[in-house]
């Protein structure tokens, strides 16, 4: 499934069906950076999961601060629009499509 981009406006929409993974990032932060291609490449692999990105920036801040995002990159998961989970931190493949494994199987 292709990567969706999000805003304050969009997100709730964006979330509310299925497995959902939300990526919280800034054009300005490096790990962000990197972390960027392999959400993009894990999204291309995991058909029955919405990968979506939210860019932290002045016109979007309501979100973040909604679900307490201190550090950047932030992933939350969640499931029919309910958050089940959120990790923090640059994460390899392996560890992205393994935390997948385990949110599906919850």
């Amino acid at each position: 499934m292709a990567l969706k981009h999000a805003n304050d406006e969009t997100f709730d929409s964006m979330i509310g069906q299925g497995l959902t993974l939300v990526d919280f990032w800034a054009s300005w932060c490096g790990p962000c950076q990197m972390f960027g291609p392999i959400f993009e490449n894990v999204s291309e692999n995991e058909l029955d999961v919405n990968f979506v990105k939210f860019e932290i920036d002045e016109t979007n801040r309501n979100t973040p601060v909604k679900f307490g995002i201190r550090s950047i990159p932030s992933v939350l998961a969640f499931k029919d629009g309910e958050l089940k989970e959120a990790r923090t931190g640059l994460m390899d493949e392996e560890t992205l499509e393994q935390w997948i494994k385990e949110l599906k199987a919850a």
